[in-house]
């Protein structure tokens, strides 16, 4: 889906054997991914290698070797059209609303809070970050797309045509929620449960064979729209309505008493003339950075730093302005400036506070490489939603301050996010969770203009580490199947995973990766700033031999992706 006149993805391939440290089981050498270093990226391209488990961190795009790291990391989404609240998820959501409203602080007994800082896991753990490649631009820019046809003509015997964009498919197929037919919408029963219950032993439990208990709030609440109906019904003008009418009626605020609230309801209910505070929430493109992005960057940054310096105790002069390069341009913009300030400031003190980072770890530098820099080309479409597709920072404003930044992609099929951080004076409000279901509330917003955007992607599940069960929480979820890459819902994934920490989660002993490379010599190459298939390539090549390299990132990305991306050869 990219747009007309976008730029391809270029990408620099690094391999990846050698084995870093892990921030989930502190093993010193056993965490093992491949990455590759992403100069630019379009949304559909990235959104197809997340489907085959590859994350983003700035520009750096790495996927674990699933069967050979410590902690496997399984791709986990969220049907995000059909996501139904827990009752934990109520708690933070009526604790928000208290809080706005009438400035309640009370605090529940201290516990893990899900969906925090670890939505991103690369950042939490010691990661082998490749340096910015310093590849010259002018060596990444594809000369004209005459020059291009030439060079793939050369290679005459292999008889390949030119690629037409409009006709290649995504192998994985639009994730549409339709196609999900075994998965119950809310409030459907699933077709496996039995309809026959024996009557429970004395003591024993509920009856499922009578009618569910009812809450007298209920029972009063349907009284009481009988009555006005009654009332309405009787009191109508010059015409009276049938009995079918009124039972339809009838039966319609039945239904509406007894469905569950969605996260709608408690996000965007109304608050009261004098609510104690304002909460806003914002969606800022941070790359390129927009003029909102611009003007709050430096208030954004000033909560990162606070972050850092409570939960991971940098000192206060850690890290400082003066290292911060963004984007050389629009750094010399004073709103730029100012609003960098306090959001890396934020970001900051949250990673000292939260997971005990030195100064060094989370100055400037590294807050704009992780949460500023991303390979993302911004993009519009008709059909798409009005923020357009790319890189946001979701600020979240209590009564004009920053306190929460979300950063997220969002894509053709979803919204994926890429890290939180927050002021830790505000932890009591448990804003991992509360800002992950806010995210999935604006999911389901982008889907109402945009119908195939409907996941919400929420990073790794690492079943092997308790602590990062809590992803598992947010159903109806998937897991994305380490060998075939197909989407597997995650109650089938659970027994697997608890007899072994990696396992091939499709069960189905037929399946086989469907965008598996099949020519190797169809995948693009840029090499001295021309664009050429690899079997061309391969004849103008000196020295020895990358076929080997070449074949290994071609299986990692998939054959449509290495069609479509250009690896970059020196």
């Amino acid at each position: 889906m990219a747009a007309a006149g976008s730029s391809p993805s270029i990408v620099e391939y690094f391999g990846g054997e050698d084995g870093y440290r892990c921030g989930y089981c502190k093993n010193e050498s056993g965490n093992l991914s491949h990455g590759m270093w992403a100069h630019s990226m379009t949304v559909q391209d990235y959104q197809d290698l997340i489907d085959r488990g590859w994350r983003r961190s700035g520009k750096y795009v790495y996927k674990p070797i699933m069967n050979q790291t410590c902690c496997p990391q399984y791709t986990i989404r969220c049907q995000a059209l059909h996501f139904q609240t827990s009752k934990s998820h109520k708690k933070v959501l009526k604790k928000m609303l208290k809080f706005i409203s009438k400035g309640d602080v009370s605090k529940v007994a201290s516990e893990e809070e899900p969906m925090d800082s670890h939505i991103e896991d690369v950042v939490t753990c010691d990661f082998a970050y490749k340096s910015e490649s310093h590849v010259s631009q002018s060596e990444l820019t594809p000369l004209s797309v005459d020059h291009t046809e030439r060079v793939e003509n050369e290679d005459k015997g292999t008889g390949e045509t030119k690629e037409e964009v409009s006709e290649q498919k995504v192998e994985s197929g639009s994730p549409q929620i339709s196609a999900d037919k075994d998965t119950p919408a809310p409030g459907e029963p699933s077709h496996s449960a039995k309809t026959v219950h024996a009557p429970p032993k004395p003591g024993k439990g509920a009856d499922l064979s009578k009618p569910p208990c009812r809450k007298a709030k209920d029972i009063r609440k349907e009284r009481k729209l009988q009555k006005l109906l009654q009332n309405q019904m009787c009191t109508l003008e010059g015409s009276q309505l049938q009995a079918g009418d009124q039972v339809l009626l009838l039966q319609n605020s039945k239904s509406k008493t007894n469905q569950p609230k969605t996260i709608e309801d408690f996000v965007f209910v109304s608050l009261p003339d004098d609510a104690r505070h304002k909460l806003e929430v914002r969606v800022v493109r941070s790359s390129p950075p927009s003029s909102q992005f611009k003007a709050t960057v430096q208030e954004s940054y000033q909560v990162y730093k606070r972050y850092q310096m409570v939960i991971h105790k940098d000192p206060p002069d850690k890290p400082t302005i003066n290292q911060v390069r963004l984007v050389p341009v629009s750094f010399e913009d004073p709103q730029f400036k100012s609003s960098f300030n306090q959001s890396a400031t934020l970001f900051s003190k949250y990673q000292m506070a939260i997971h005990k980072d030195t100064p060094s770890d989370c100055g400037e530098n590294e807050f704009t490489r992780f949460l500023c820099d991303s390979p993302l080309e911004a993009e519009n479409a008709p059909n798409g939603p009005e923020c357009g597709y790319g890189s946001f920072h979701q600020q979240y404003w209590l009564d004009g301050k920053i306190i929460a930044v979300g950063v997220i992609d969002i894509l053709p099929y979803c919204v994926s996010s890429v890290y939180l951080y927050y002021d830790p004076d505000y932890s009591f409000l448990s804003l991992g969770v509360y800002s992950a279901l806010r995210e999935i509330a604006f999911t389901r917003q982008l889907h109402e203009k945009a119908p195939d955007l409907c996941f919400y992607y929420m990073g790794f599940y690492i079943h092997s580490c308790p602590k990062m069960r809590y992803k598992g929480q947010y159903r109806p979820s998937d897991l994305l199947c380490p060998e075939t890459y197909a989407w597997t819902p995650i109650e089938q994934c659970l027994p697997l995973l608890e007899h072994s920490k990696y396992c091939r989660l499709n069960q189905d002993v037929k399946a086989v990766d469907e965008g598996c490379v099949k020519e190797l010599g169809r995948v693009r190459v840029l090499h001295k700033r021309t664009v050429m298939p690899y079997s061309v390539y391969k004849k103008r090549r000196k020295g020895p031999s990358d076929e080997a390299s070449v074949q290994q990132y071609a299986s990692l990305v998939g054959q449509t992706c290495s069609e479509r991306m250009l690896l970059f050869r020196s």
